[in-house]
């Protein structure tokens, strides 16, 4: 694995790789890496690409700067991690490199609605900071695919947005699959700084999407939100929100509708670590 900590140094050597006929596939990531990510790996890999990713602590897309400050960095057992799976390029930047004339003085993008709700609206400012670092991770390694995980389902469909905003028609945009603890908790960088004891309850967070899911023939969402609520508060935790959307959009559901696809989100503390998951609503 090749590590580069210049701009210009990564852009030259895609360049050259490009020429060969390698169609690099890139997976940016603030490190603390898991088996989430590993997937990401593994599903490059499956599709022959030049993998490349990115590790960068993003400090524009925190609007706590406490969970800035505590944010995990692993970046020795990031660096064999990425090696045992094979990848071919690690970029490490700092932040002058990203934002060579400050933060700042980034270029800004505008989301429109998804910047309102659900984690636009928990965590004002932070697509704001999420687009500044992808946009311009993108014009550095120029990817043929973009590989995110599911588990930040409206981050993705920002990004998405994000490509279609830079004018990037030919970047494919590939969702994968959430990767999962045993008990159904989402796989996060955020985990690791739970208790044992919060770690205990966490997988309540999946076992009210699947409520969702399997109680959606009964017709009633408001009726299963305030029982996940509940379910949630009786054991500790502090939901923002559990919600209902068109999968597509993001057009926030009062009810199920069987005519649109939908997805289930929930976002909940506990303690000071705040959580994110969703699913998928299948139609059976």
């Amino acid at each position: 694995m090749i590590i580069f900590k210049k701009s210009q140094d990564i852009k030259d050597y895609i360049l050259r790789e490009k020429t060969l006929g390698h169609k690099p596939g890139f997976i940016p990531t603030m490190g603390a890496l898991h088996a989430g990510h590993l997937s990401l790996i593994a599903k490059a890999r499956a599709n022959k690409m030049l993998l490349i990713c990115s590790i960068f602590v993003n400090p524009t897309q925190f609007n706590d700067k406490n969970d800035f400050e505590k944010y995990p960095v692993t970046i020795e057992a990031d660096i064999e991690m990425l090696e045992n799976a094979g990848c071919d390029v690690l970029f490490l930047p700092s932040v002058d490199e990203i934002y060579p004339g400050g933060p700042e003085k980034a270029k800004g993008y505008d989301f429109g609605y998804l910047d309102t709700i659900l984690e636009g609206a928990q965590r004002p400012g932070h697509f704001h900071g999420v687009g500044q670092v992808v946009a311009r991770l993108l014009e550095i390694v120029q990817p043929h695919t973009l590989y995110l995980g599911q588990k930040d389902y409206q981050q993705c469909l920002v990004l998405r947005k994000l490509t279609e905003l830079m004018g990037l028609k030919e970047l494919k945009v590939e969702i994968c699959p959430t990767v999962r603890e045993a008990d159904g908790l989402a796989m996060s960088s955020r985990n690791r700084r739970l208790t044992e004891s919060q770690r205990a309850i966490a997988g309540l967070i999946y076992q009210c999407l699947v409520s969702i899911e399997s109680k959606q023939h009964a017709g009633d969402f408001s009726v299963v939100k305030k029982e996940c609520e509940d379910i949630m508060k009786a054991k500790g935790m502090t939901p923002e929100y559990v919600a209902l959307a068109d999968a597509h959009d993001l057009t926030i559901l009062e009810n199920y509708d069987a005519d649109r696809p939908m997805v289930a989100l929930i976002a909940a503390r506990i303690g000071e670590i705040r959580l994110i998951d969703n699913i998928l609503v299948e139609r059976h």
